[in-house]
């Protein structure tokens, strides 16, 4: 089992910044790829940004790309996601998530774990 906690989010203007981080406990050895998604009322959840647990790579939606940067520190066993040049359009829930398996990694359905969302809200 791997728990996930999730802290950061708020409230910030149109252009701010802000951060949030995920902190794995449990089996985190074996996960191999920790995103971050996002939803917002109505929707489905959509992938925001993905990075490997033992490598630096990373990927990115195309709406988030040049101003959302994922990271992790292993040592803390913390992945982050570092937003700025926020825009209304980034408001929702987001959550950070786990799989223990490589392949597909902009599906939600292929995750084992889930954090317990963090609300973000850009105003304009």
């Amino acid at each position: 089992q791997v728990q996930l906690v999730e802290s950061g989010g708020g409230l910030v203007q149109a252009g701010g910044s802000l951060r949030l981080s995920c902190a794995a406990s449990g089996r985190t050895a074996s996960i191999y790829y920790m995103s971050w998604f996002r939803q917002t009322p109505g929707k489905e959840r959509e992938f925001v940004a993905a990075a490997r647990w033992s490598s630096t790579s990373t990927a990115y939606a195309d709406s988030v790309k040049g101003r959302f940067t994922i990271s992790r520190d292993n040592a803390k066993n913390t992945v982050y996601l570092q937003m700025d040049n926020l825009k209304p359009e980034d408001t929702g829930v987001y959550y950070c998530a786990a799989r223990l398996f490589s392949g597909f990694i902009y599906s939600p359905n292929d995750y084992n774990y889930w954090g317990q969302g963090s609300q973000v809200t850009v105003s304009s």
